[in-house]
């Protein structure tokens, strides 16, 4: 079985089409903050730097607070991203098509409930499931 991906990137997010491009964007930026968040700074360039389900799922709802506040929720609404498990749905899309990689215990379901959406409007007192 082949380590590289059989199609291009856009390819297979537009042919899965529940969420867009801008979604995986900003899953990508996401990640980027995650890795700092949990390995430092100079971390964040390295390649295979693991984080779970429930780490990244942290580091998207500091970056949609920081970039769009009060309207975060709104704007990951209109992305089709009504919930944490919707992050992992994009991660294993990712994963089934090789842009990433994940570890015998990763599961999509590590992504289930970490936080309630609802929290977004509350950014000035985040609520997170450890």
């Amino acid at each position: 079985m082949s380590e590289e991906p059989e199609k291009k990137m856009e390819d297979a997010i537009r042919e899965d089409g529940r969420y867009p491009l801008e979604a995986y964007a900003f899953l990508h930026e996401g990640l980027s903050r995650a890795v700092r968040e949990v390995y430092g700074e100079e971390s964040a360039d390295a390649p295979h730097r693991h984080v779970t389900g429930a780490e990244l799922c942290h580091g998207l709802r500091r970056l949609a607070i920081e970039k769009w506040g009060m309207l975060a929720r709104t704007v990951l609404g209109k992305w089709n991203i009504h919930a944490t498990i919707d992050f992992g749905n994009m991660v294993y899309l990712m994963i089934a098509h090789k842009y990433m990689k994940k570890t015998d215990e990763d599961s999509v379901e590590d992504f289930r409930d970490v936080y309630d959406f609802s929290s977004f409007d509350r950014v000035d007192n985040i609520e997170m499931k450890e």
